[in-house]
């Protein structure tokens, strides 16, 4: 019973924090996004493992539906998505990666048909094809075998594109504690299958350790890292802990009212680092350096690279590349204009701008405006 406790508060807490991490706008973006999904999909694993230990299957059967389907698939991919957005990969753009979801889908599948008969009787597989899908069924452990060990390289090879050391400390870190428990699932269920051991003592340590992970996400990732870049925020936030602490509130109120009543403010255009942004743009022209990244801009404004990416997809709801590219765009607009440039080739134009190549220019001023450079410049000869 103590287990069971321990476990449902977990799910709880993680079921909360991923809701607050896709909800509030002081942690809208991208990679946040993505570590919400991972923590939704871990409180899933854990609360499949509550239902055993409460036998909930046998008295609530279409709870197997959940069961089945094998979400240790789904895990990792949320991980390493989580992981090239948070280091700003271009790989995150790829069509490509989305391959990465075809064993979690081909696990629902089969599973979801085979309990379409055998929990729902919904209707009747023919043998042969019921013998096919329980083989199928059956393999999904073997390629678990090289699918999580794949996605655990595969996804710390991206870390060192992280160019703030706290925050690739913190990547680091989150990637060591996944793939721990991962692999050590994996190494007991093969003893398991090997020495016929009973795994129940197992999974619920590694369902501690599970726990351990929701919260160590909550308080290093979430608070110690995500918002210690955020001075201002900081500061209201333990102003409103302090306040909240003398009236007698508990932890989990805390961290609700935190949430709720945070100077939201400062994720809007009023945001001081995001206006002297917009000056250093407008006014400074730091676009038309064409080795300009966030880290050049973090060491401008005196915030972490982190944060920059954090503040341009809250408030203009694109990312930094992005935005930045915009700013070049309107420049080279406005000296298609200038007749005192009427003599450059476009691709100067562009290159002055700060574009770093023809492919990049030609591709951004396509996004912002819907022409190619060559068609606005004869549009409005």
């Amino acid at each position: 019973m103590i287990f069971t406790a321990f476990f449902n508060t977990a799910i709880f807490q993680g079921m909360v924090l991923g809701t607050i991490i896709l909800k509030s706008p002081l942690f809208k973006s991208n990679a946040n996004k993505y570590l919400a999904y991972a923590i939704f999909t871990l409180s899933l694993l854990i609360a499949n493992l509550v239902f055993e230990i409460l036998d909930s299957y046998k008295i609530v059967p279409f709870l197997l539906f959940l069961d089945d389907i094998e979400w240790a698939f789904l895990f990792p991919v949320f991980i390493f998505m989580f992981v090239i957005h948070q280091v700003n990969h271009p790989i995150r753009n790829s069509k490509k990666i989305r391959w990465l979801f075809v064993p979690f889908l081909y696990s629902a599948l089969a599973n979801i048909i085979y309990d379409c008969e055998v929990v729902a009787h919904i209707f009747k597989i023919p043998i042969v094809l019921k013998t096919v899908i329980e083989t199928l069924k059956d393999f999904d452990f073997y390629i678990i075998l090289i699918f999580i060990p794949f996605m655990a390289v595969y996804t710390f090879s991206f870390i060192k594109f992280s160019k703030d050391k706290q925050e690739k400390k913190w990547i680091a870190f989150l990637w060591s504690l996944v793939f721990t428990l991962l692999l050590s699932w994996i190494i007991a269920v093969l003893i398991a299958l090997f020495f016929e051991y009973d795994l129940s003592f197992c999974m619920r340590i590694l369902a501690l350790f599970a726990t351990f992970l929701i919260h160590f996400t909550a308080y290093y990732g979430v608070f110690k890292y995500r918002l210690a870049d955020n001075k201002q925020g900081i500061e209201a936030l333990l102003n409103k802990s302090v306040v909240l602490l003398t009236e007698g509130f508990s932890k989990d109120v805390i961290f609700k009212k935190e949430i709720e009543t945070a100077n939201l403010d400062l994720f809007t255009k009023e945001n001081p680092y995001f206006k002297k942004l917009e000056t250093l743009c407008e006014v400074h022209q730091i676009y038309r350096d064409s080795t300009l990244n966030r880290e050049k801009v973090a060491a401008q404004l005196g915030i972490s690279a982190g944060y920059v990416s954090q503040l341009v997809n809250a408030i203009t709801g694109d990312n930094f590349a992005n935005f930045i590219n915009n700013y070049r765009v309107e420049a080279v607009k406005k000296m298609i204009f200038d007749s005192d440039f009427e003599n450059y080739s476009l691709l100067a134009i562009g290159l002055e701008s700060g574009f770093t190549s023809k492919t990049t220019f030609y591709d951004a001023f396509k996004k912002a405006t819907g022409m190619t450079p060559n068609s606005f410049r004869n549009t409005n000869k």
